[in-house]
């Protein structure tokens, strides 16, 4: 007998189908290893955990039972995002700290889903690489929610436009929490410019959202900072676009077709959130559902 047993061997013992035993991986309730991206189930340990399980095998699981999952949205800061999640009674609570804050949250169980926006290096893609390298294997999907337009935003009463980061010179520089999508992107555009977060002069405190770092700078607490478009015109900002991002969802597939996310769902096919994005601007909302991942 085989000393590693692999996943359709070990479906066949427990009587499950094949999805059950990625389910019960991605929960890590049972012994497996990973083999250049193979799984692989040590045959004395699956024994051993049979033997003390009992039926474990055949319990609804944290990551595949929806119900299970705080219903709470992670992730990345979206005003139109926070704004629809309310609106269409879903139900889900917005705890938007930060687009890594999200990964380690989905890792953790700690909520439904994760708003997403990491720039990959040296490409024009966003988001899949840093998904598939955490949650390979796992049951999650990355849905596209909008095309966003970042920027630089500040106030008028500087009296000179900004049309590029080397531009910000002195000027007071208002950043995001280190755990933010856009300080990732900030490191991207600096790079391009041949410039570094430390040749901007940035403010003591920072900001946790996108709309914060525009009230920031709309009350004087800085000069300037890169934002969404949405929130520069929420706050009557200058703005000088500087990258369109693609803002994904990510989410545990099970909770995708639980009724609160399907609230959210049906509400965004409407036309009161085709008005309100317009209303906000610098949304491209159009291929909104779009699968970009799609665990086993």
């Amino acid at each position: 007998m085989a000393e590693y047993l692999t996943t359709r061997e070990l479906a066949a013992l427990l009587r499950v189908k094949e999805r059950k035993v990625y389910d019960l991986v991605a929960e890590e309730a049972l012994p497996f290893r990973r083999v250049t991206g193979k799984l692989l189930f040590p045959r004395e340990e699956i024994e051993s955990w049979i033997a003390a399980s009992g039926s474990e095998a055949e319990r609804p699981n944290r990551r595949t039972a929806g119900a299970d999952y705080p219903l709470v949205m992670a992730g990345g800061h979206d005003p139109l995002l926070e704004w629809a999640l309310r609106e269409s009674r879903s139900g889900i609570a917005a705890l938007m700290d930060g687009a890594l804050d999200g990964l380690a949250r989905m890792r953790e169980c700690a909520c439904i889903a994760a708003g997403l926006h990491i720039p990959v290096a040296k490409s024009d893609e966003w988001n899949v690489q840093p998904v598939s390298k955490s949650f390979a294997g796992e049951p999650v999907a990355l849905i596209e929610w909008a095309k966003r337009t970042r920027g630089v935003m500040y106030s008028a009463k500087l009296g000179r436009p900004i049309k590029r980061l080397s531009d910000i010179g002195d000027l007071r520089f208002q950043s995001r929490q280190p755990e933010a999508g856009s300080e990732l992107v900030l490191s991207a555009l600096l790079a391009k410019e041949g410039l570094r977060k430390s040749d901007l002069k940035s403010v003591d405190a920072i900001e946790r959202s996108e709309s914060d770092l525009a009230m920031a700078i709309a009350a004087g607490r800085a000069d300037v900072g890169l934002g969404i478009e949405a929130a520069a015109r929420q706050f009557q900002l200058e703005f000088t676009p500087l990258v369109v991002e693609r803002f994904d969802l990510l989410i545990w597939r099970r909770a995708y077709f639980d009724p609160p996310f399907q609230k959210l769902v049906r509400f965004c096919a409407s036309a009161a959130f085709r008005e309100r994005a317009e209303a906000f601007g610098g949304y491209d909302c159009a291929q909104f559902g779009a699968v970009h991942f799609n665990g086993p």
